[in-house]
């Protein structure tokens, strides 16, 4: 029987992507499409990834009665016979499933748009839901990872979680955007209702990226039908995620409601539209961390305890949305099976290629999603493939790989680029709380002559404990020191071969305040590592300002001889209350890393006031001191492995 295919008769106004749905892909464009990932340059998603998967769908749900290859005619040769395979082994199909009410009373429940692909072959047979991320684009995104659970033996079914979408475009489904709440919940265990009554699967998984991921975590916790889960690019906290060490990640709401697909008035109901106006305008914050504690993973700790479901999640150390020690408190208050990869990069960067696309280069594997489905392999199967044995916590180091300049195919001139020759390291471990063997401690000094940098010097060297100094900054004005140029551009770069680089030459020392230590080497001397940073460094500060309130921007540097440098990590902190001309000591933990800082080269601290990821609560121009008092020494605690 002919599946009705939505991509052939929906509007296609919206998005210049969706216009090409029914014109062929070459393989040199997939591999392009592949290469670059899911995001675009100003942190959007690619148009080339949402023609992808388009097409992917227009070729699966084509109908071929009369005699038209749909695949053939759309896709490259090896992709279409990887499409045919598929339909042979799966019926692909489109579906509006009737989700929970919108509110009570309501006259009709939402639709959520969703797609399957049901194995032919006897069963019963493992399902895997997958909730799309949050883009404006939904299921479709990432049909390429459905094609390949389908091809290892799965039902599969994927839909977009309610209010998220283009209005006109098959793939939107009705209702408000719910952030992960109760309405989600609900919706998750409707679709698991609807994959039984249609599939009677044997097992069911989910598997989510990024909000997908979210969702996931929460459908399992109250749904006890949900055996494994997989979470990339998550989150465990999202009140932590949004507003944490008094600081708000204004940047990251606002690229996310830039991808619901539509205004936010048309896209929230009235009680999260004034959720999203009291933390953009900084008022009425306690209610917005109430919310967002409903929607973490992490309050659920208890119920997904209980039902022992084993969660696999997958992280970047320069996460730009949900940064990664809320996530890492999530994944040590869990008392199931459980694994934890943490890779080079930001939001999506390390999985997002092989979740839209084959390989661009032929026999390339994804190590990042390789290993997601080895562990739905392993939990929903049975399949005795390794996962039983792996350690808990699996660190790759920034930035271990080892690169090599790529040339311009014309002139052969080096075009600034690198691209990565060997790997980068990864390192596992038993468990987090065994990622880090040791802790530094550094003291931090007042000025140099002629008003230099302060000096970090480890504990028990001279001058390691001085204190009665203090430095001031003009406040309010940002520096080059700075967590990134842009949300996931600047770490999907680190991804492939090319961390920024720093000058921090060029850092503003009237706007920032900074530390260095000697030329680092190896504490015996053996190895070509300085320090091996693994964990979380933390921060103590005295401060003071004219103001009654500052922020405190750390970030750590590793620094080369020639002045430039790479970043480690960095976190805010807001400090509000003070009391002009008196003293507020505060310690804070910084984002966790995985870093060696290789022999000879210097570790810099610099603290500046402004960032444009964050919501600062500095007056400009007026002047933050830090401070070191001989009871409370300003010092940074460096973790080590």
């Amino acid at each position: 029987m002919p599946q009705e295919n939505p991509f052939t008769t929906g509007s296609s106004e919206h998005f210049p992507g969706f216009r090409d749905v029914t014109a062929a892909l070459t393989a040199a464009e997939t591999s392009r499409i592949t290469a670059r990932g899911l995001w675009a340059a100003d942190g959007t998603v690619d148009p080339g990834a949402v023609r992808l998967g388009q097409t992917l769908a227009n070729a699966l749900l084509s109908d071929t009665t009369d005699g038209t290859d749909a695949a053939t005619a759309l896709l490259p040769a090896e992709l279409a016979a990887i499409v045919e395979e598929v339909r042979g082994l799966a019926l692909p199909a489109y579906h509006r499933i009737e989700g929970a009410a919108e509110s009570e009373g309501a006259a009709e429940n939402v639709r959520l748009s969703a797609f399957s692909l049901r194995q032919l072959g006897p069963g019963p047979h493992p399902l895997v839901v997958v909730p799309a991320g949050w883009t404006p684009f939904g299921w479709p995104l990432f049909l390429w990872s459905y094609l390949v659970l389908a091809r290892k033996g799965y039902h599969v079914l994927a839909y977009t979680p309610r209010g998220l979408g283009i209005p006109g475009l098959p793939s939107t489904s009705s209702g408000f955007v719910d952030v992960a709440g109760p309405h989600d919940w609900a919706d998750g265990s409707a679709v698991i209702d609807f994959a039984v009554d249609r599939f009677a699967p044997s097992v069911i998984g989910f598997m989510g990226e990024s909000y997908g991921s979210g969702i996931s975590q929460l459908v399992a916790a109250h749904d006890d039908r949900v055996a494994a889960v997989v979470a990339l690019s998550t989150w465990g906290n999202l009140a932590t995620s949004l507003y944490d060490h008094n600081t708000r990640h204004l940047a990251a709401v606002k690229a996310l409601l830039a991808l619901t697909g539509g205004p936010v008035e048309s896209k929230f109901d009235e009680a999260n539209r004034e959720i999203l106006a009291d933390f953009q305008a900084d008022r009425n914050l306690d209610a917005v961390v109430d919310w967002g504690l409903k929607r973490a993973p992490e309050s659920y700790l208890t119920l997904t305890n209980e039902k022992g479901t084993p969660t696999f999640f997958s992280h970047t150390w320069h996460e730009s949305l949900f940064a990664v020690n809320q996530t890492l408190e999530t994944f040590n208050g869990l008392d199931v099976p459980k694994r934890l990869n943490m890779w080079i990069g930001d939001h999506a960067a390390p999985e997002g290629p092989a979740l839209i696309g084959p390989p661009a280069v032929r026999g390339e594997v994804n190590l990042p999603m390789a290993e997601a489905y080895a562990w739905l392999d392993h939990h929903l199967t049975g399949e005795r493939n390794g996962v039983e044995e792996w350690p808990q916590v699996c660190n790759q180091v920034m930035f271990s790989y080892v690169t090599e300049p790529v040339l311009d195919p014309e002139t052969g001139e080096p075009t600034g680029e690198n691209r990565i020759v060997v790997p980068a390291r990864r390192e596992t471990s038993p468990g987090w709380s065994e990622v880090t063997g040791s802790t530094e401690v550094f003291g931090l000094t007042g000025d140099g002559a002629g008003g230099t940098d302060g000096r970090l010097v480890p504990t028990g060297g001279p001058g390691a404990e001085e204190t009665g100094w203090r430095r001031a900054f003009l406040a309010g004005v940002d520096t080059e020191a700075t967590a990134m140029d842009a949300i996931m551009k600047t770490g999907q770069a680190e991804w492939r071969g090319n961390p920024k680089i720093y000058d921090t030459h060029k850092i503003d020392r009237r706007h920032a305040v900074a530390w260095t230590t000697e030329p680092l080497v190896s504490p015996d001397g053996a190895e070509a590592v300085g320090r091996r940073v693994r964990g979380i460094p933390r921060l103590r500060l005295t401060v003071r300002s004219t103001a009654t309130s500052a922020s405190l921007y750390a970030h750590l540097l590793d620094v080369a001889e020639d002045g430039t440098a790479r970043i480690i990590t960095h976190e805010p902190l807001n400090v509000y209350g003070l009391t002009p001309e008196q003293d507020t000591t505060v310690t804070w933990s910084l984002q966790a890393a995985a870093y060696d800082i290789p022999s000879g080269n210097r570790l810099m601290l610099v603290v500046d006031s402004k960032d444009p990821l964050y919501g600062d609560a500095s007056v400009t121009w007026t002047q933050t001191v830090i401070g070191s008092p001989e009871d409370e020494p300003s010092r940074l605690e460096l973790p080590l492995g």
